[in-house]
């Protein structure tokens, strides 16, 4: 009888402990994790992205892409510049938002099982934003402000969205032995439509706030301000450039390229937006007195216009990293000897307002070549992203050491002091352009009828001129182009060959010299580290 009463009472025992348990859940989808944290990441960046807007501070995404810029070895630099051209920037902003991405989808799956995981992937999600942040040129105690504020109401969303608020389950009122596990996990809601209102929500949030940041983020565009600024007349016009610069061949490159097409490459993932109202310039370094001018005190000195051609070192053999323009402004030597240059200052570090810095021989400022601080291009102010309200320009040198846009000072020092953006990272200090010539028509592969046949490009040795451009049909002679008119030893020059073509495939190739005689050298060579070289070849097929 007693057997029976105590096997009686332990069924009851077991069955209070039983009752006192959670019922089973249904499966939850593994997919709710990596959703839900890319939702929130997506509000994180958001939250991120309004705050700064309101601050006028700088995006996370932003200062992570700009770490990766400043990081990134040269090789993968040049990889995207090869791949992505001018959409270089757009293709790393694409790219940090996927690897944000993935990294959230991660951190959201490991919030799915454990609750901390989720708080502290979304800090270390917010202390990568803080500390890029702190790592730029501009930043103050603020910066960190937009990544930190973002990723705390994240963590709060992704908290809600998985498992709902937090709730201990309520207590028998009766004493009963404890069952196996003292300890209570706290119970969490987490149910399908707690998830799915949440993901909402979160999403939603996630979109009004970003679009709000960009709103407000416009309220310090440049653009009116740009559109205001009346620009004198220069004092000194370019020579004329005659109508027989511009071949009539089609599918060749124009001899000016519009502001529009003009290509851009530079390290600003963002394009700054530069007040011309509080822009100043500092000459400082080795100079006799240091000076400080506004834009309104450098447009009222005598302006110069002159056509040049600017050449990117990135660009490959056949690249369209060149473009010529007309542009205006005060001859940069004037600027310096009113400084007063100090001896053995053979570096002129030039510093844009993003911390990006280039260094130009003194000389090549001084020897009376046209090297411009520049506030117009093709007969308008300076586009933004071609560096408003002023940038620079000296011919014959390639742009990274010689074409800092958003220009805030120029440093004088020596080379042997000082290391400037693109040096540490393999290029060569002195830079001039290469001689090089450009197959445009035909194209690549194009297919053409049989019979007499332009074919016609530009080449460049800027600041030297180009004297004779020759080509070549497969393993034949080599052949002289007809070159248009010269419009200064700073220009690019087209030159056109009139082919007789034959059914077949063939290989053009193309060589120029510059106005010393030089020729083209064949050894093809990448960018790294002072320009690229080799002969431009296209083949084509001929019904």
């Amino acid at each position: 009888m007693h057997a029976n009463a105590g096997t009686e009472s332990v069924g009851r025992l077991d069955d209070d402990c039983q009752s006192s348990t959670s019922p089973p859940r249904a499966p939850v989808s593994r997919w709710r994790g990596p959703l839900a944290g890319g939702a929130t990441a997506g509000l994180a960046l958001g939250v991120a992205e309004l705050v700064a807007g309101a601050a006028n501070l700088l995006s996370p995404v932003v200062s992570v892409g700009n770490r990766v810029i400043d990081n990134v070895p040269v090789a993968v630099k040049d990889f995207a510049i090869d791949t992505f051209g001018t959409n270089d920037k757009p293709a790393l902003i694409i790219g940090t938002l996927v690897g944000l991405a993935l990294f959230a989808a991660v951190i959201g799956g490991l919030a799915q099982r454990r609750a901390h995981w989720g708080w502290l992937g979304v800090g270390a999600f917010g202390l990568l934003g803080a500390w890029a942040a702190l790592k730029d040129v501009s930043a103050t105690t603020l910066s960190v402000v937009p990544s930190l504020a973002g990723a705390l109401v994240a963590a709060v969303a992704l908290q809600l969205t998985l498992h709902g608020v937090p709730s201990r389950p309520a207590r028998k009122p009766h004493a009963a032995k404890p069952c196996a596990s003292p300890h209570r996990e706290p119970q969490y809601g987490g149910s399908r439509r707690v998830f799915l209102l949440g993901l909402g929500a979160t999403t939603g949030l996630a979109a009004m706030s970003g679009g709000v940041g960009r709103a407000l983020r416009s309220r310090f565009d440049v653009a009116a301000a740009r559109a205001k600024l009346r620009l004198p007349a220069a004092a000194q016009v370019a020579i004329a450039i005659p109508e027989s610069t511009q071949l009539s061949v089609a599918g060749i490159t124009p001899f000016f390229t519009s502001n529009a097409d003009f290509y851009r490459i530079d390290t600003a993932l963002t394009v700054p937006q530069v007040d011309p109202d509080s822009w100043r310039l500092k000459i400082t370094g080795m100079v006799e007195r240091e000076l400080e001018f506004s834009l309104e005190e450098l447009l009222s000195r005598p302006l110069v216009e002159r056509v040049l051609t600017l050449v990117c070192v990135s660009n490959e053999v056949g690249g369209t990293l060149v473009g010529t323009a007309t542009w205006l402004g005060v001859p940069l030597r004037e600027l310096l000897e009113e400084a007063g240059v100090q001896a053995g200052a053979d570096q002129l570090v030039s510093r844009s307002v993003d911390g990006y810095t280039a260094g130009t021989p003194t000389q090549a400022v001084l020897d009376g070549r046209d090297a411009l601080l520049v506030f117009a291009m093709n007969g308008e102010p300076l586009p933004t992203e071609h560096g408003f309200p002023a940038r620079l320009i000296v011919p014959g040198l390639y742009g990274y050491v010689s074409a800092t846009k958003w220009v805030t000072e120029l440093q004088l020092t020596r080379f042997d002091d000082f290391d400037a953006y693109w040096i540490p990272r393999g290029y060569a200090r002195m830079a001039p352009v290469k001689t090089l010539s450009r197959v445009d028509t035909p194209r690549g592969l194009q297919r053409i009828p049989a019979g007499k046949t332009p074919v016609a490009g530009v080449a460049w040795a800027t600041h030297r001129d180009i004297s004779k451009v020759e080509v070549r049909v497969d393993d034949g002679p080599w052949q002289a182009a007809t070159l248009a008119a010269a419009g200064n030893m700073d220009t690019w020059r087209q030159w056109v060959f009139e082919w007789e073509a034959t059914s077949g495939r063939h290989a053009i190739t193309s060589r120029a010299f510059d106005g010393q005689g030089q020729p083209q050298t064949e050894e093809r060579t990448a960018p790294l580290p002072d320009g690229a070289t080799g002969w431009h070849q296209v083949v084509v097929l001929v019904d």
